[in-house]
């Protein structure tokens, strides 16, 4: 037994990091008899009262729970257990959850939620901790378990500041992140540091602390084969009928604050269509925010203001100068508690720093592509799939999947419009699609793997990648063998490029300026209804996210979102080379992964060989990225 004193200095510490996720207060509980302390630090949106405050125990004495989110349909659970009883104290979702738990157990409770949530609960009576993730992963909760000692936090650095923490490379994360540019669920930087996967409740008892149980409570596999068991039966019109009437429940839902509220509005179709039903349903202007770029290609902010002026929104935009990027920029890669290279994180950051100046919730639209067929990968999947190319004999395959992907740009695109090749895709193949259908000519049954967001590649032997991304994709195509081709792309990409990489960067970049960002389309109902949706419905042969397009259509004129996609990215080969060149040039000059054994030197396919294909020409920034986690945290 550890004396209360330890275990409360103990979380004390641990959750000092994580001050930027909850700066309005600070708590801890212990249970020394058992060893037990819960720390917690508030982010105040509901019930900004003390009777909000955490950790917080149940009525009856027995539960503590310390936890992360925000549940959306508290009212219905708080009446829901009025009528067993309970008495609630205050206002706040989280004695909602509490008491949830408290009257039906962790697995049915967490299966009644709606909303997005990272939490813990100790049961003193039972003497056994509950960790419990969303459905879709939009809140993070890393663990680690030995025989002597169990922790948990919302971020790696909680973990860190354990007194006893070993930190010690886990070296096939880094292999992962370099293929993928994130490290995957349930893997982390760390040695014995996991993420909990999302959908899942991990239970582990007071007595064998080494031994964790993992269980989901809901799956995606399990929500596209409902789906496609289940086909929506109506028209592509009564689709959007449909599709608008969860949207704007989950909207109106997310709106819900007792602090300022706003929007992300990027002017495309996914942010657009959440902006304009959150306005209808508000008696004042929306508040939206979007960032500018001076280089054209990237520079959103037009198209955002335009959409923003129809709504009728009260909005702010904010143009990135060199300057910003040279004074924030080496602090906003370095903030990521495990090595992550999405460019996007950059703008990501600025936005949410720009918007909380204004709001602490704001509402944003990720999670469109990866459920309606966004990505250009996913007409690539529909188009290819079933190319004749893919039958042709031994060497005409090996010969085009050594030649093809080589030839230029111009040549690829040019033979996509060739007869024989675009006959079969209902219109010419890009470049980039040439280019797939020639890596996948080895494997045809793979190039989905081809196609995955990442850096698994085919060869005539198989697969070539690190183990974790290989293994990855392989199980996910495991689980999603009876959906169409564009389905499968988005199963792929809604399993692991959503949570690890969308999520996860909007949390950090959010997160760390204590901004609140939920997001509406990932609510689990939404996500149930699109794999409802029959495939032609979110993509066909040239358009994609057709019925999210007819949703927003009803509100905002098609010639304010009809463009070429752009997605959320940034300038950042321009940066590398300009305003953080210096700081960028200085950090790889030191070979820090190197130096400390982050990356295997000579072992083959190394990381080192990975990142050194990069290019020596220009800066990668997947090695900036490494480098700088490397500066940060070793």
């Amino acid at each position: 037994m550890r004396s209360a004193r330890v275990l409360e200095e103990t979380a004390r510490g641990m959750a000092a990091p994580l001050a930027h996720r909850g700066p309005d207060a600070d708590g801890v509980w212990t249970d020394a008899e058992a060893g037990v302390g819960l720390g917690h630090r508030r982010l105040s949106i509901v019930d900004l009262s003390p009777a909000g405050a955490q950790p917080m125990v149940s009525a009856c004495g027995r539960f503590a729970i310390a936890y992360n989110g925000e549940i959306y349909n508290a009212s219905e659970l708080r009446a829901e257990l009025a009528e067993l009883g309970v008495r609630l104290r205050g206002r706040s979702d989280t004695e909602a959850l509490l008491e949830a738990c408290a009257a039906w157990g962790v697995e049915t409770a967490a299966r009644r939620l709606t909303g997005m949530f990272a939490f813990a609960l100790w049961d003193r009576a039972g003497r056994r901790l509950w960790l419990v993730r969303d459905r879709i992963g939009i809140k993070p909760l890393y663990y680690s378990a030995s025989r002597e000692r169990f922790s948990f936090a919302s971020e790696l650095t909680g973990l860190r500041a354990h007194p006893r923490f070993a930190a010690a490379i886990e070296r096939d994360a880094v292999d992962a992140f370099l293929a993928l540019d994130y490290i995957p669920a349930p893997y982390s930087i760390w040695r014995g540091v996991r993420k909990l996967e999302p959908g899942t409740v991990l239970r582990v008892e007071h007595d064998a602390l080494g031994r964790v149980g993992i269980a989901p409570y809901w799956t995606l596999a399990e929500a596209a084969r409902k789906g496609a068991a289940d086909r929506f039966p109506g028209s592509v019109e009564e689709a959007a009928d449909a599709l608008e009437r969860l949207l704007s429940d989950a909207v109106k839902r997310r709106m819900v604050s007792d602090v300022p509220l706003g929007a992300f509005l990027s002017g495309g179709i996914d942010s657009s269509t959440v902006v304009a039903l959150m306005q209808r349903q508000s008696p004042r202007p929306v508040k939206t925010f979007t960032i500018g770029f001076s280089e054209g290609a990237f520079d959103e902010a037009p198209c955002a203001r335009a959409v923003a002026r129809h709504l009728g929104t009260e909005h702010r935009e904010h143009y990135v100068t060199p300057d910003e990027i040279r004074e924030h920029g080496p602090a906003i890669i370095g903030h990521h508690d495990e090595p992550f290279a999405d460019p996007s994180l950059l703008p990501t950051r600025l936005l949410s720093r720009l918007a909380r100046q204004d709001v602490t919730v704001a509402l944003s639209g990720d999670g469109g592509d990866e459920l309606f067929g966004g990505y250009g990968r996913h007409l690539s999947a529909e188009r290819l799939s079933e190319h004749p190319a893919l039958g042709s004999g031994p060497v005409a395959r090996a010969l085009f999947h050594r030649v093809v992907p080589s030839l230029p740009r111009s040549v690829r695109a040019a033979l996509g419009r060739l007869p024989a090749t675009n006959a079969p895709a209902r219109g010419p193949l890009s470049a980039g699609d040439v280019k797939m259908l020639a890596r996948g000519m080895h494997n045809p049954g793979k190039l989905h793997h081809a196609l995955a967001h990442g850096r698994v590649s085919l060869s005539g032997r198989g697969i070539a990648g690190p183990r974790i991304a290989v293994d990855l994709v392989e199980g996910w195509m495991d689980r999603c063998e009876f959906l169409s081709p564009s389905e499968r792309q988005q199963f792929i990409d809604a399993s692991g490029y959503l949570p690890d990489d969308i999520l996860t960067k909007v949390d950090r970049a959010s997160m760390a300026v204590s901004l609140e960002v939920r997001v509406p389309v990932l609510d689990h109902r939404v996500v149930e209804f699109a794999f409802r949706l029959p495939p032609a419905m979110k993509t066909d042969a040239a358009e994609t996210k057709r019925v999210l397009r007819g949703v927003l259509a009803r509100h905002v004129p098609p010639s304010l979102f009809e463009r070429p996609k752009h997605g959320f990215g940034a300038p950042v080969r321009s940066w590398l080379r300009g305003p953080l060149r210096d700081w960028a040039e200085d950090l790889m000059s030191r070979s820090t992964a190197l130096r400390h054994g982050v990356i295997d030197p000579d072992a083959p396919g190394s990381g080192r060989q990975r990142l050194e294909r990069a290019g020596s020409r220009r800066i990668n920034f997947r090695r900036v990225a490494l480098a700088a986690w490397c500066e940060a945290n070793l």
